[in-house]
C-alpha cells in the first residue's frame, strides 16, 4: 500500500511540475523565424502569478510578462534587421531556451489541395519534383507544417514544428509554398519562414469564423461533428483549429490558393472571400498585411457549365475590394482532366512577383497580367481595351477564345485582332455586337499575354 501511495505521490508531483513549468505554443520553438524589424508576440503558459523573463540574444534588454490567473502570459518584443541564428532564454517558472532562431520574412501559405500538394506529389505528380527536391537544401528557409485538425470553437495551439529546409523536409511541404519562399529568399537574401496550413477539398466557409458567417443563413454552422462524415468540410472547422491558433504569430503576409470546391456557388464566394480576408486581418491585428492569391486554373469540359469561369470572375473582382491584395492568373496552367495541375512553379513564381514588386518595392518586375478595361462598339466590331498591357501578344499562336453576341444573347466564335493594348473583336454572324467574352468557360487554356509573359484572365462584358 505504501508503494502505491509513493507512486501516486511521485506521479502527482511530476504532473504538477509539468503543468507549472513554462509551456510554449508549437509555433514558438526551436528553428522558428520571426518577422524582421517588427514588434512580435512571444506567448505561452505557466503557473498563475509567476513572472516570466524573456531575453533574446540580439539585444541586451530583458522583457517580462506576468502570468494571468488562467495560466497565460505574453509579451511583445522588437526584432532587428534580418539575421541569426539567435536564442531566446526564458525563466521565472523553470528555465527554457529557444534555439536557432532566424529573423527574416514570414509568410502563411493556406488554402485547399493545390496549395496543399507536397513537393513529392501524391495522387497527381509535380512537374520537375525530383530536381526541385534535390536542390531544396537551404538553411535560410525554415518550414512549419500545421497538422490537419478540426474543431467547433477556436483552439489555442496547433501541432507542428519548425524545421530547416532540406530535401527531406521540402518534399513533404507545399510545392507552391516552398517555391514561393525560395524565390523570396534568393532575391531578398534574408531568412524566410513559411507556415503551411492547408486541407484539400475544402470550401472557403471552412476557413472562416463563426462571426464572419452570421450574415449568411445559407451557410449552416455545425454545433456538433457527430453526424458529419467529413468534419474538415464543415464551416468554421478549419478556421477554429488551423488559423485561429496562428494569429498571435507575426507574419508579413499570406499566399492563398482555394476556390475549386466553391465552383458551384461563385456568387456566394464573391461575397465570402473579402469577408474572410478582413476577418483574418482583424484576428492578426497587424493592419492590412499583404494577401496574394492564385486564381483557380481552368479544368473540366468546355460545355455550358460556367461555374469555374464565374468563380475566376469573382476572384478577379476581389482585387478591387480587398486592400493590399493581388491575384496570380493561372489561365495558362490548367489541365483539362486533372484539377491538380502539375506545374506548381508558375503559380508560385507569379505570387512571388506580386510580393517582390508590391510588398518589397523591387522595381522592374512584372506582376500583373492584362485585365479587361472597357468595350466600345464600332459598327460590327467590338473594341476591347486592357489594363496592364502595353503590348498584347499570343506568341504567334491563333487567338480563338473570343466570343461575341448580339441582343439575342447567343455567342459565336469571333475573330480578334490585337494591337498594343487593344483587341478588335468581330463575327460575320453578329452584325450588331452587344457583348464579348474571352475564355469564359470551364476549360479554356489562355492565349493572350502581355509583354511580361503574364496571361489575361477570362472575362465577360455581360452579366447574363
Amino acid at each position: 500500500m505504501k508503494k502505491i501511495f509513493l507512486v501516486l505521490s511521485i506521479l502527482i508531483t511530476y504532473s504538477t511540475s509539468i503543468f507549472a513549468s513554462i509551456k510554449l505554443p508549437a509555433l514558438v520553438g526551436n528553428n522558428m523565424v520571426l518577422q524582421q524589424q517588427a514588434e512580435v508576440r512571444i506567448w505561452g503558459w505557466a503557473k498563475a502569478g509567476s513572472e516570466i523573463s524573456i531575453s533574446p540574444t540580439w539585444e541586451t534588454k530583458t522583457y517580462s510578462a506576468n502570468t494571468a490567473k488562467d495560466g497565460t502570459w505574453q509579451t511583445i518584443i522588437k526584432t532587428p534587421i534580418a539575421g541569426g541564428p539567435y536564442q531566446i532564454k526564458l525563466s521565472g517558472d523553470g528555465d527554457l531556451a529557444i534555439n536557432n532562431i532566424l529573423i527574416g520574412e514570414v509568410w502563411l501559405c493556406s488554402g485547399q489541395s493545390n496549395m496543399e500538394m507536397p513537393l513529392r506529389g501524391n495522387s497527381s505528380p509535380i512537374l520537375n519534383a525530383n530536381e526541385l527536391i534535390l536542390n531544396a537544401d537551404n538553411k535560410n528557409i525554415h518550414l512549419f507544417k500545421v497538422k490537419r485538425a478540426t474543431n467547433l470553437t477556436p483552439l489555442k495551439d496547433v501541432e507542428g514544428l519548425w524545421q530547416e529546409c532540406t530535401s527531406a523536409t521540402a518534399r513533404e511541404f507545399s510545392a507552391m509554398g516552398y517555391q514561393f519562399g525560395a524565390v523570396l529568399q534568393k532575391k531578398l537574401n534574408v531568412p524566410v519562414g513559411l507556415i503551411m496550413s492547408t486541407v484539400g477539398g475544402t470550401k472557403i466557409e471552412t476557413w472562416m469564423s463563426n462571426s464572419s458567417l452570421e450574415a449568411f443563413p445559407e451557410v449552416k454552422i455545425p454545433i456538433t461533428f457527430e453526424s458529419s462524415k467529413y468534419p474538415h468540410k464543415e464551416p468554421t472547422s478549419l478556421f477554429n483549429a488551423m488559423i485561429a491558433p496562428l494569429t498571435n504569430y507575426g507574419i508579413k503576409g499570406v499566399i492563398w490558393m482555394q476556390g475549386e470546391s466553391n465552383r458551384s456557388e461563385p456568387e456566394l464566394y464573391g461575397k465570402l472571400f473579402p469577408i474572410m480576408v478582413a476577418e483574418w486581418r482583424k484576428e492578426w491585428n497587424q493592419g492590412d498585411f499583404a494577401f496574394y492569391y492564385a486564381q483557380i486554373a481552368p479544368c473540366g469540359s468546355s460545355s455550358q457549365n460556367l461555374g469555374g469561369a464565374k468563380l475566376r470572375e469573382a476572384q478577379m473582382k476581389a482585387m478591387d475590394v480587398i486592400p493590399n491584395s493581388g491575384m496570380a492568373c493561372l489561365l495558362d496552367v490548367g489541365m483539362e482532366r486533372d484539377i491538380h495541375f502539375m506545374d506548381k512553379t508558375t503559380p508560385a513564381h507569379r505570387l512571388a512577383y506580386w510580393a517582390l514588386a508590391k510588398t518589397y518595392g523591387i522595381d522592374g518586375i512584372g506582376y500583373q497580367g492584362p485585365s479587361y478595361n472597357s468595350m466600345k462598339i464600332d459598327g460590327n466590331k467590338a473594341i476591347i481595351t486592357f489594363d496592364n498591357a502595353t503590348y498584347l501578344t499570343t506568341y504567334k499562336k491563333p487567338l480563338t477564345l473570343f466570343e461575341v453576341a448580339g441582343a439575342d444573347k447567343v455567342f459565336y466564335p469571333a475573330d480578334a485582332q490585337i494591337e498594343n493594348n487593344i483587341a478588335t473583336v468581330s463575327s460575320d454572324k453578329v452584325q450588331n455586337p452587344v457583348a464579348v467574352r474571352y475564355a469564359f468557360k470551364e476549360w479554356a487554356l489562355g492565349q493572350l499575354f502581355n509583354h511580361d509573359g503574364l496571361p489575361a484572365s477570362s472575362f465577360r462584358t455581360d452579366d447574363w
